[in-house]
């Protein structure tokens, strides 16, 4: 599966972006997907997943009640709606994909066989 990401830009502190991820070649359903992002010096973080299995969503901590993530099966999309941003969230932000990823695993960026190219998320304060 080939994925594209999109939708990053610059923002001022509390506002919000949608970032999407297109995939291509096959579809979402019965892959885990996901979001991560990488801030400059600093090791890839995830940001927000749904599972494989059951379709939950689940997210970091820092981004917890600002962020949301949405798949769209008819699509084929990924959606990450993020709101209220802060200056911390700057980063280039990765959709992943996997099919046989286990929830428990989906934290971990190593586990995903699939990513998109990443696209930069610039916040201003």
């Amino acid at each position: 599966v080939q994925l594209q990401a999109s939708g990053g830009g610059l923002v001022q502190a509390g506002g919000s972006l949608r970032l999407s991820c297109a995939a291509s070649g096959r579809t979402f359903r019965s892959y885990a997907v996901a979001w991560f992002r990488q801030a400059p010096g600093k090791e890839r973080e995830f940001v927000a997943g749904v599972t494989r299995t059951h379709g939950g969503t689940f997210y970091a901590d820092s981004v917890r009640g600002r962020f949301a993530i949405s798949l769209n099966n008819a699509k084929n999309t990924v959606y990450l709606q993020m709101n209220s941003l802060k200056p911390e969230d700057t980063a280039v932000y990765y959709c992943a994909a996997d099919p046989a990823i286990i929830t428990s695993s989906q934290t971990v960026a190593d586990h995903y066989d699939y990513w998109g190219q990443g696209t930069q998320v610039t916040v201003s304060s």
